[in-house]
């Protein structure tokens, strides 16, 4: 039996541990959370610290690991990609790559030398001259650190800048031009000669502007505007040779215009593989989790189903008890991350659970999504 390591322990990486034990491998989940979703079910779970290489690495050496898979956060991909450097692994990218990719200053220079459409960058010194800008940790996600400044001070770019190193491993910041528009994301199966599948989702942030709670396919995104966000993806992995897998994509559009603002190898977190799966029939951690053990992609996305994704979460702590709902809605499926009594912390720190809720059609989609958006589908009772 092949023995396989998944790095993490999230509710999110639930579905990617399943496909390890399903296809028939002796599977270890690490992670230093125990209390964790994964830490309290998977038979393997080793309570370690996943930044820490080397531990990781003797765990490899001593349960003769054949594969090592990420799961979902960043983190975990740069572990595998340290330890890929000198004990080799299928499907992960060389530690400069993924430097380049996961870095958002690294990012942005990358993409101003190829021509990549993103924000730029601006340096400090010019930023209270440079009209509305947003600082951001250089390594952080789900709007942790994050910072807009419509019309920034002396005062308020110093705090900014601060507060957004605070979050960075390394003490960085990036500072960018404020881009608006609609936010997406685009998921793409990267083969040798480039795209094989991809699905385009719009995003939104009900209670934190920085970080997504609600978010939906879209099956017929605008024909032009989806073939330049795929040829931008495939000059990037033809540019860094990226190993076959997955490609995910945080963009804004506006109107014609469209610029990247995170790009990553991971697997997407709050269970976005079950929006994908739900959807479109299309077993994305299946999908995911293949080019790590070496393996091809396997099926095809189906007939779509309008199915809606939200994270429920809270502007300000607050003790929960239950969830009242305004007015009916057709559950798909909810994954509880809280228990009744538990403080939950204000997004993006805290999650109460992610709600998949289905439509009877697009209209009926666009509906429950203004509701939940709006704050009229349901109330967090403490």
């Amino acid at each position: 039996m092949a023995v396989a390591i998944l790095l993490d322990t999230n509710a999110a990486s639930v579905p990617i541990y399943r496909y390890l034990v399903d296809s028939g491998h002796e599977t270890y989940v690490v992670g230093d959370k125990p209390d964790n979703a994964l830490a309290k079910s998977a038979d393997n779970y080793i309570k370690l610290d996943y930044s820490n290489v080397e531990a990781v690495t003797a765990l490899v050496e001593r349960v003769g690991a054949d594969f090592l898979i990420p799961g979902c956060n960043d983190l975990s991909y740069e572990t595998c990609a340290a330890i890929n450097a000198k004990h080799p692994f299928p499907g992960i990218d060389p530690t400069e790559t993924v430097r380049i990719l996961g870095n958002k200053q690294d990012f942005r220079r990358y993409a101003e030398a190829a021509g990549v459409p993103a924000p730029r960058r601006i340096a400090e010194g010019d930023a209270l001259a440079a009209g509305p800008v947003i600082v951001k940790p250089a390594e952080a996600f789900s709007g942790r650190g994050v910072t807009a400044l419509p019309a920034p001070s002396a005062t308020d770019l110093a705090a900014a800048i601060e507060h957004a190193k605070a979050f960075s491993r390394n003490g960085a910041c990036l500072i960018e031009e404020f881009v608006e528009g609609q936010l997406y994301s685009h998921s793409a199966f990267l083969g040798p000669d480039g795209i094989l599948t991809d699905f385009f989702v719009e995003e939104h942030g009900s209670v934190n502007p920085f970080a997504v709670d609600t978010s939906y396919v879209v099956p017929a995104f605008d024909p032009a505007l989806a073939n330049k966000v795929r040829a931008s993806i495939e000059k990037i992995a033809q540019d860094l040779q990226l190993t076959a897998g997955l490609i995910h994509t945080q963009f804004i559009v506006d109107r014609e215009r469209f610029w990247i603002i995170e790009i990553t190898r991971r697997c997407p977190g709050d269970l976005y593989s079950q929006l994908i799966a739900s959807s479109t029939g299309f077993n994305y951690a299946e999908n995911y989790a293949r080019p790590f053990l070496g393996e091809g992609f396997d099926g095809s996305p189906q007939s779509y189903r309008p199915i809606l994704r939200h994270t429920i979460s809270l502007r300000a702590p607050q003790v929960f008890s239950s969830l009242q709902f305004h007015r009916p809605i057709d559950i798909e499926m909810f994954v509880s991350l809280a228990l009744t009594g538990d403080r939950i912390a204000a997004s993006p720190f805290g999650r109460i659970g992610i709600l998949f809720a289905r439509a009877a059609d697009g209209a009926a989609l666009n509906t429950l999504m203004r509701a939940t958006l709006d704050g009229e589908l349901y109330s967090v009772l403490g």
